[in-house]
């Protein structure tokens, strides 16, 4: 595929935060000449049409059919545009190499999924090789008929393995984890999932915003040769904004990214323009409620996607435009670039990846692509 590489103008920290190396020093020198760019990687779009792609994972080790370097994508519309209703899950490589990871058939999972299958940003791949991918189904892609879905497993070959459900996974938004497993001589291991849910009672809301929304941790015991089995779910985050919308199906608390030290855990809090922050995520009992407020306002523009980048600053893609925000932990928003100047409702998913730049999914064009 023709790459296309739209110019695009960054501030110092920016330039820093891209490589894993980077320093204050470096920063300072490489703005002195140097510009970056946006380059389309590869389309998303596999075989059987599925497009919008969400979710955005870096593969972090080759297990299976997964390589390492690899970024996997899930897709969250079928060929006919409706919302909730993809089924797939592509790889990509850094050069564009382009592969079906998985395309999952909602009447054969091996467990209940209430709805069916229609995949979420909500996706993680563990060291181990497992594939979490969250689902929240609709039948006609209108948010009346969206359910509550799953987490849905697959094993590092695309084959799913293993459904979770539980009554409090409603609408499972977004994901990210804190994984111990696939270490060196670790064969009995653990990981703690942090997941945002967006269908309690939102339906019903039929498009007024309801403060339903809740982050789970779900934490699960991990072995290379078995799907990961659950051994709590707790909340740790409730009553967040969230409603059914005609043009994104449904807002809330989507992106969830944890601190560098793990003592905290960023939520995009959409619907109120914010960044919330909860404190021991990893080890809190009870809900923290919304929150303390991290950042609200300034270049935060419904704030949807988010990861953590390398320098430890917290990265959201804005839904009402094209902009990537980056803001401190303490939070200053600090700058703000443009990933895609044709506006809003083309960004959703990121990642910074060590070395590469900043890996994001453009709905708009139904492609993956590097801020490098």
């Amino acid at each position: 595929m023709k790459r296309k590489v739209i110019p695009v103008v960054c501030s110092l920290i920016v330039l820093g935060l891209l490589f894993a190396s980077a320093s204050v020093a470096y920063a300072q020198q490489g703005a002195a000449g140097k510009s970056f760019t946006v380059a389309t990687i590869s389309s998303t779009v596999p075989s059987n049409g599925d497009i919008n792609p969400y979710g955005v994972f870096p593969i972090s080790r080759s297990v299976g059919q997964l390589k390492k370097g690899n970024i996997l994508v899930s897709n969250f519309n079928n060929s006919g545009n409706l919302q909730g209703t993809g089924t797939t899950l592509v790889q990509i490589s850094p050069e564009g190499n382009f592969s079906l990871f998985a395309q999952i058939d909602p009447t054969t999972l091996p467990g209940p999924c209430p709805g069916g299958v229609g995949l979420t940003t909500a996706l993680v791949v563990l060291r181990s090789g497992w594939v979490i991918v969250g689902s929240l189904p609709t039948t006609d892609g209108m948010a009346d008929t969206a359910q509550a879905g799953c987490l849905i497993v697959l094993d590092s070959n695309g084959n799913v393995v293993e459904t979770v459900t539980d009554t409090q996974i409603s609408g499972p938004w977004d994901m990210t984890v804190f994984d111990k497993s696939g270490q060196e001589g670790n064969h009995d291991s653990e990981a703690a999932l942090f997941v945002t849910n967006v269908l309690n009672g939102t339906v019903a809301g039929g498009g007024m915003s309801v403060n339903e929304g809740t982050v789970l941790r779900i934490d699960l015991s991990v072995r290379p040769s078995s799907p990961p089995v659950v051994q709590s779910i707790t909340v740790i985050g409730s009553e967040f904004s969230e409603r059914s919308d005609p043009m994104a199906l449904v807002i809330g608390p989507t992106g969830v990214a944890l601190s560098k030290n793990n003592k905290v855990l960023y939520v995009a809090d959409s619907l109120n323009n914010r960044i919330a922050a909860i404190a021991d995520p990893l080890t809190r009992q009870s809900s923290a409620g919304t929150g303390s407020t991290l950042s609200s306002g300034g270049a935060l523009n419904d704030p949807l996607g988010m990861t953590l980048a390398v320098n430890g600053n917290i990265l959201t893609a804005n839904g009402n435009d094209g902009n990537l925000v980056e803001t401190t932990p303490k939070g200053v928003q600090i700058s703000t670039t443009v990933l895609d100047p044709t506006g809003a409702g083309v960004l959703f998913d990121l990642t910074d990846v060590p070395g590469r730049g900043v890996y994001f999914v453009d709905d708009g064009d139904n492609t993956l692509k590097l801020l490098h």
